[in-house]
Formats: C-alpha cells, sequence, structure tokens
C-alpha cells in the first residue's frame, strides 16, 4: 500500500470539466485531465482494502456495483501514486482491453463499491483508468498485439459495439482469423453513432480500430448480415459466427398524439447528428435539428442525458426532461446502503449544462407524457403530462399510477423519446430461429445453433459498456474452445 493514510489527507478531486456555457459551444470533450501530480495524489487515495469491492462486478440491489471487467484496480491505484505508470498500464490492459472508453464513457459502478466512500468519498478510479491508457499513448507504449501464430480457423463477428470489438480483440490473440461485420459506414457501434463525440471523440475511436487492423483484424462496413449478406453463407464460410448486434430495438410510447411530426427516438436522433457532423460538420442538414425548439426529453437515463447535452449546443429554446422516478435524496437512505450503487441526486454532464444556461434542473420528477399534442398540419406543439406515483405491489411488482389534478401543457415542437430498449432487432435472430431471452439469464453464449453464439446488449439486454466488453471477452473464450475443439487443436 503506497500511502496508508491517503484516504485521509486527501480529498476527491474529480477531472476538471470545461465551464458549462462554454463547452456547449463546440463537441469537444467536456473535461480534462488532471496534472500528473494530482493524479497521483488522488490514486493515494486508494486504502488497498482487505477486500476490494471495486474490482469485483455484481448486481446488488438490482444494480451493477464494482468492476464488472474484473480490473485489479488497487494494484494501479498503487502504481500511479509511485509513479510507475508503465507497469500500471501493463496490469490495467490484463483485464481491460479498451480504457480509453471505460475511463471516459462508463458510470464507474467500481466508485459505488470503493471502501474508502465510507470515510468520506471514493476514489476517482474511472478518471485515474482514463490517465493511465492516454499516459500509454503519448509514451508509445500501446502496440499492436499480433498474435505469434495462426491457428487457420475463421470467425465472424456481427457488429462493432464494446462487445464485438471486445470479442474480435480476444479472438485475434488467440490467433485466430476475425472479420468485424458492421452494417454502418463507420466502425464503433454505440461508440460511435450512440454516445455523443463529447464523451468519446472520434478520433479516440479510430486511434484504436487503426490498432486493432494493424493487430490483424479485419473491419466491412456498409453490410448488414441477414439482409446484404445471408447467415447461411456467413455460417458456411466461417468456422463460428458472434452475433453482438447490441439491443437498438426502441421503447415506444403509446399515447395520444404519437404519430405527430416532431417525435422521434433517442437514438434516431443521436445518430443522424453524429453522422451529419462526421460527415459534413453538419453542412449537409442531413440530421433532426432542435435549434430554435422547445424540446421535451422522456426518459432518465444516460442516454436521455446525451440527448439534452446534444440539443443544447444546437441552440434549443429550452429543454424539459421526465424523469419517471421521484427525486432521490441527497444521500443514501437505509434501503440503499454500502456497497449498492448510490441512488442520490446529482445533476449529470448534460443536466449541469441546461442549468447553467437556464436556470434549473431540466428535469420535472415522477412525470410522464399523458398526451402529445399538435396543430392542424399535423405538427407537435405541446406535450400534456401528468405526476406518477410508484406503488409496490404484493408481489414486489411496481406498478405506476397517475396523480389527479397534475397535468401541465409544456410547449414542445421536439420529442426525443429515450426509455429504453426492448432487446435486439428480431429479423437475423428469427432468420436463425434463436430465442435470445432464452439465453438472458443463463451463462452460456453458445445458441442451440451448431456455430453460432451471442454476446453484449443482444444476449443480456440494455446495460453498461462494461458489461458489453465482459461479455464480448467471455464469449471469445466461449467460442474458442468450441472451434479448437472442433478442429482437435491444443488449447
Amino acid at each position: 500500500m503506497g500511502k496508508p493514510t491517503g484516504f485521509i489527507e486527501y480529498k476527491r478531486q474529480n477531472a476538471q470539466y470545461r465551464d458549462p456555457l462554454e463547452r456547449i459551444q463546440d463537441w469537444k470533450e467536456i473535461s480534462n485531465l488532471l496534472p500528473e501530480s494530482s493524479l497521483r495524489q488522488q490514486a493515494s487515495r486508494c486504502m488497498d482494502c482487505g477486500v476490494p469491492f471495486c474490482q469485483n462486478g455484481s448486481h446488488i440491489g438490482g444494480m451493477s456495483t464494482g468492476c464488472p471487467i474484473f480490473n485489479l484496480i488497487p494494484e494501479w491505484n498503487e502504481l500511479v501514486y509511485r509513479g510507475d505508470w508503465k507497469e500500471a498500464y501493463e496490469r490495467l490492459t490484463k483485464t481491460n482491453p479498451f480504457p480509453e472508453f471505460t475511463g471516459r464513457a462508463c458510470p464507474a459502478p467500481c466508485e459505488a463499491g470503493c471502501v474508502a466512500s465510507l470515510y468520506e468519498s471514493s476514489v476517482t478510479i474511472k478518471n485515474i483508468e482514463w490517465a493511465i491508457i492516454e499516459k500509454a499513448f503519448e509514451e508509445g507504449w500501446v502496440k499492436p498485439q499480433i498474435p505469434k501464430m495462426r491457428t487457420g480457423i475463421k470467425i465472424a463477428v456481427v457488429g462493432s459495439g464494446p462487445a464485438g470489438l471486445a470479442c474480435a480483440y480476444e479472438l485475434n490473440q488467440y490467433g485466430h482469423s476475425v472479420i468485424v461485420f458492421e452494417r454502418s459506414d463507420r466502425v464503433g457501434g454505440l461508440l460511435t453513432y450512440g454516445i455523443p463525440k463529447m464523451k468519446i471523440e472520434q478520433s479516440v475511436i479510430d486511434r484504436r480500430i487503426r490498432l486493432m487492423e494493424e493487430s490483424g483484424i479485419s473491419f466491412l462496413t456498409n453490410v448488414e448480415v441477414g439482409k446484404d449478406y445471408p447467415i447461411e453463407k456467413l455460417q458456411k464460410e466461417f468456422d463460428a459466427v458472434i452475433l453482438c448486434t447490441g439491443a437498438t430495438k426502441p421503447r415506444d410510447l403509446e399515447v395520444d398524439g404519437r404519430n405527430l411530426k416532431g417525435i422521434h427516438f433517442a437514438m434516431d436522433f443521436l445518430h443522424a447528428n453524429t453522422k451529419s457532423m462526421l460527415d459534413s460538420n453538419f453542412k449537409n442538414g442531413q440530421y433532426i435539428s432542435a435549434e430554435g425548439k422547445d424540446v421535451v426529453v422522456i426518459g432518465g437515463g444516460d442516454t436521455a442525458v446525451d440527448c439534452i447535452a446534444t440539443v443544447l449546443r444546437q441552440n434549443c429554446k429550452s429543454v424539459v426532461q421526465f424523469d419517471i422516478y421521484p427525486k432521490r435524496p441527497t444521500e443514501r437512505t437505509p434501503d440503499n446502503p454500502w456497497p449498492q450503487y448510490p441512488m442520490v441526486y446529482k445533476l449529470d454532464y448534460g443536466q449541469e449544462e441546461a442549468k447553467a444556461k437556464f436556470g434549473n434542473d431540466p428535469r420535472l420528477f415522477a412525470t410522464s407524457a399523458l398526451e402529445f399534442i399538435g396543430d392542424e398540419q399535423g405538427q407537435l406543439t405541446a406535450v400534456k403530462s401528468v405526476g406518477m406515483k410508484t406503488i409496490i405491489n404484493e408481489k414486489g411488482e411496481k406498478i405506476r399510477e397517475p396523480i389527479p389534478n397534475t397535468e401541465k401543457t409544456i410547449p414542445a415542437q421536439l420529442v426525443l423519446l429515450a426509455i429504453g430498449f426492448e432487446g435486439p432487432e428480431r429479423e437475423l435472430f428469427d432468420q436463425l430461429n434463436i430465442d435470445v431471452k432464452g439465453l438472458r439469464n443463463s451463462r452460456t453464449f453458445q445458441t442451440a445453433v451448431e456455430n453460432v453464439f451471442v454476446a453484449g446488449d443482444a444476449r443480456r439486454g440494455q446495460s453498461l459498456i462494461v458489461w458489453a466488453i465482459q461479455e464480448g471477452k467471455e464469449a471469445a473464450k466461449s467460442c474458442h474452445e468450441y472451434v479448437i475443439n472442433k478442429v482437435n487443436l491444443p488449447i
């Protein structure tokens, strides 16, 4: 343990967020790393506790706590404190192939399990992880990972999001030849088109993809398996196929006025915005604009926050967020003990930006949409909302009921639906007659179809980026064992 009293001597210090009113003027990353001396000081706050809950990913109280990819967090914290950055990088990448993604976009369930939070506040694990990988790139330590031998086995990975990339990375390390199929025009899946660029700049993703290509992994874009490329052909040409297509079927909100113009799914909005920016810096106009509009974002998760941040950068007139949950307390309640993820009131980056611009938290808590209102041309003009109360029935199920006389009419010319996802799009799975729901609660990645595997959000449902990476790693191991047994190769 580097500094036994570090967690007592030093207060938590987060990454340096740019001023909200400044950062909404551009699409650059919203925060910068602390100076190296401060990072080492923050790493010294790690207690190297007897039971490091931070590095053991699990579900407690229905939420993730600890690191799903089992990062050796106390070890690399101590190495950073000592200034041994290269060994810290080597220790970090034993478990995490893409620290530059998780260090930026992960909600950090590891910090929820940090024992230091019982004293004052958790270690800034996420920021230190980000710092380690950026230091490694700066120093030239990050090299293509070219396997020493090739097995001659060919594996297709369908989807290039976090799960697909992790799967491809691991399979390539086993010596297999891997081709990743992506239906979009760019590699990255959720990383490219689902997470706005102010959280992960495209250059960060492209940098990693180049390394993977130099390591021997091939990527085919603009190819949708099941449509452009028959799945039966893929099965014949490859020894195994792993489906990492994500949970991209959006959950809809069926209320009166749903068919009015101006109502869009959040991912359609975010995808079009990012694509137009990358293609032409918005000059082609091929995106959904919030400029000068009153916007209502429906949903309470990360995607809703990303929508808020995006419409602010598009210069919206106003933005309101409907959150179905009541306003959370400022401190943990007895039914939300450590090491559960802390369900407390906080402003995420987009909400902080909205408050800075308009003077208040954009959220209406315990609120749902009751009706969409439009004009004679079928254009959205307002949303009628209603307050909601949550009742737990005798089976422990949450029942939500509207509260009488709480209706409000909120002006809106743009509504973004960010209320989650129902699972993967069904067409490809229906062609293979695969029941994805049947895999969701199991630990197997192999389907009933001989050489087909499923991983990531497509298997487990909508989840965190770190769970997607871990799913990709585990599916790769399962697939590796399958193919080497099939051709009688030594492990």
